[in-house]
């Protein structure tokens, strides 16, 4: 007469590093013992074992899984007192392996996560959020007389919640639900400054902040300050494409008593890729939609000591009359660089003031001459026309001229400027990161003709 083997065991104790075992049961995979007159196996035991400290901080992982009589399991989520939280680790300890792990989350999503080569070890590929609940069914394959005897356990657990303190939050950019060029970088902005010297902190926000395109694009963060991130493609994001955006920190150790707090969600289109291609030299414009040229016309560019910068820039935002003003950037009135102008139809591409825009003061210079304060200025009607082709996000590159480089950070998105090479380093999970700032003191505002 075959008996069926099943065991319960039930435990509960809350812990300041560690989880807590809800329940298991363990089983042959096929539910019954065939071997005639067999023993039935001892009901697997869980015990949850607290630590004596005043602060209930563990040493070493109190949390066994008894299979047949012997400790099979350990669950350990976490590292020691403050120190940040590392990847769940359900470890093996009697002979055999695990030949099969599956985690999953109480909605049902399977938890990412890889055995070790030697098959005693599983491993979470990101640290779990407190407070959640997660269900692991595990194959332990042993090597008996009568060849391999695999057993099946079955574990549900919690991870601790988070104490009460300060949240870790990030506020992602652009605008969500918008439609942007393709020159838009994402920007997270962190609620808590995260610094150099934290690389593993770094590491741990940085895999949280979650980026997805369609079509699909390789791309990075990149920390350009201690609260401040970027994420770019390697290229331009494609034409007409959808990307989302979301951190996944929510309930996350960041580090010692800092949690993850909840973060909006974010997500956008792509237009078509309008490139707006200044050539300096050659004192021309032409604008480009999905690599056609739609419209080439003159312009005239920033005059000797007013130089406008070279390289790729991205709209900022349009304007149909803005007020530009010497003094507002350092021209003293009464210098005969002053101005005082009411310009129509200017698209901004730094923060300091540089646009294009309508200059038609200046109609005999434009494809003649560089006469500006170190704007990009046109006809008017050349102007209104470009206004109304571009939104934000999109590009433009001056060529063959004679200014500064526009600078990565801090006077507009000049993220286009690093190669992909130095871009990668801005990361911290490059593995020769040593992130250095390029360009993140804003540039000196200039005039804004």
């Amino acid at each position: 007469m075959s008996s069926r083997r099943y065991v319960r065991g039930r435990g509960a104790l809350s812990l300041a590093v560690g989880v807590v075992l809800v329940s298991t049961a363990a089983q042959s995979p096929t539910g019954s013992d065939a071997r005639s007159g067999a023993a039935p196996e001892p009901a697997t035991v869980v015990t949850v074992d607290g630590c004596a400290t005043a602060d209930g901080l563990c040493s070493a992982p109190h949390h066994t899984v008894v299979l047949g009589g012997a400790p099979v399991l350990t669950a350990s989520p976490f590292t020691l007192g403050n120190q940040v939280s590392g990847p769940t680790e359900l470890v093996l300890r009697t002979p055999g392996v695990l030949a099969d792990v599956t985690v999953t989350d109480q909605r049902g999503r399977r938890v990412a996560g890889a055995p070790s080569l030697d098959g005693t070890r599983w491993t979470s590929t990101a640290p779990l959020p407190a407070g959640s609940r997660y269900a692991a069914r595990l194959v332990v394959e042993r090597v008996g007389t009568a060849g391999p005897d695999p057993r099946v356990a079955r574990l549900d657990f919690r991870t601790v919640a988070a104490p009460a303190g300060e949240r870790l939050t990030v506020t992602f950019g652009p605008e969500d639900g918008g439609t942007y060029g393709v020159g838009r970088p994402i920007t997270a902005e962190l609620s808590h400054p995260v610094p150099a010297d934290a690389p593993e902190t770094r590491r741990v926000v940085e895999r949280s902040l979650i980026v997805r395109a369609e079509p699909r694009v390789e791309g990075a963060w990149y920390w350009v300050d201690s609260d401040t991130l970027h994420y770019r493609p390697r290229g331009y994001w494609p034409a007409h494409a959808t990307v989302r955006v979301h951190s996944g920190l929510e309930r996350a150790r960041v580090t010692g008593g800092l949690f993850g707090g909840p973060s909006r969600p974010l997500t956008f289109t792509t237009g078509a890729r309008i490139e707006a291609v200044t050539d300096v030299s050659a004192l021309r414009m032409t604008v480009f939609r999905d690599g056609e040229p739609l419209r080439t016309f003159p312009v005239t560019t920033g005059k000797s000591g007013y130089r406008t910068r070279g390289g790729t820039k991205v709209v900022l935002g349009k304007e149909p009359l803005v007020r530009m003003r010497g003094d507002s950037i350092g021209i003293a009135r009464g210098s005969r660089d002053y101005f005082d102008l009411k310009v129509r139809w200017a698209t901004r591409v730094t923060w300091s003031g540089e646009y294009l825009h309508a200059a038609p003061w200046s109609l005999d210079a434009q494809g003649s001459e560089n006469v500006s304060h170190g704007c990009t200025g046109m006809s008017t009607e050349n102007a209104a026309w470009l206004f109304n082709t571009v939104r934000e996000g999109d590009l433009v590159r001056v060529i063959n001229g004679y200014g500064e480089p526009m600078t990565p950070f801090g006077n507009g998105f000049g993220d286009w400027n690093l190669s992909w090479p130095e871009w990668r380093r801005g990361s911290a999970l490059d593995p020769g990161a040593a992130p250095s700032r390029p360009g993140t003191t804003a540039a000196a505002l200039r005039p804004a003709l």
